[in-house]
């Protein structure tokens, strides 16, 4: 039978640039493909990749680990890491004895996949994909039912802010945080412009998204751009 492989783009250590484990250092192993296309994404979609089969993969994660000297997590990002669940799986099982802890980035719509994998998952960032932000359409319930699982393990959850990001979404998103449990941190994250025209988000804007979080009492409302972008890192 042959082995489960899965499509990567880049495998690289450097600085998380997101979220609240912003400044960590970590591997990054960028999978390639989404199940979703969002409008301010910056996925390269045609971008090279190399196949790998999880033993070959968990080499090039040892390499930079010994290269590079310790590191805080291995971050699997993408695209979307969960559409390779199953190879997923089976690199766990095999990295097991090797102490890494891993950093998933997700979009959040695939909880039957997260459950195959949450046990082996040691912090889940998960993105709240807003209709309004997305121009695509909703995934509530997806959202919720992942939340659900990914409570197992440390989360917390970005939401991309653009110029069309609506209030009625942010209520959405923490009214969901809410019911869930208190306190998720959630990470409000203006769009880094893409394509020539983006409008940039506004600070009144965030500050009546911040409001949104204070009118429900969620302490963990933040707003943080993509550092790594400002500072002109990968």
């Amino acid at each position: 039978m042959d082995k489960i492989k899965a499509r990567v783009t880049e495998i690289f250590s450097s600085i998380q640039g997101e979220g609240i484990f912003l400044g960590a250092k970590q591997i990054f192993v960028r999978f390639k493909g989404c199940n979703l296309s969002c409008v301010f994404c910056d996925e390269r979609s045609k971008a090279r990749y190399k196949e790998y089969e999880p033993l070959g993969l968990l080499s090039e994660v040892k390499f930079l680990e010994l290269s590079g000297g310790p590191h805080h997590s291995v971050s699997l990002t993408g695209g979307e890491p969960l559409l390779y669940a199953d190879f997923l799986k089976d690199f766990f099982k095999l990295s097991k004895k090797e102490g890494y802890r891993y950093y998933l980035e997700t979009n959040g719509t695939l909880p039957g996949e997260l459950g195959k994998v949450i046990d082996y998952v040691d912090i889940v960032a998960m993105d709240f994909k807003l209709p309004s932000s997305t121009g695509q359409g909703a995934f509530w319930d997806e959202h919720e039912e992942f939340l659900k699982i990914a409570l197992r393990k440390k989360v917390f959850v970005k939401a991309i802010i653009t110029a069309n990001t609506k209030k009625e979404d942010i209520e959405k998103a923490v009214s969901i945080l809410k019911k869930i449990k208190e306190n998720i941190p959630l990470i409000l994250q203006p769009a880094s412009p893409t394509r020539a025209g983006d409008k940039l988000v506004d600070k009144d804007r965030l500050l009546g998204f911040l409001e949104v979080g204070s009118k429900h009492k969620l302490d963990n409302i933040r707003v943080i751009p993509q550092v790594h972008k400002l500072l002109n890192l990968k």
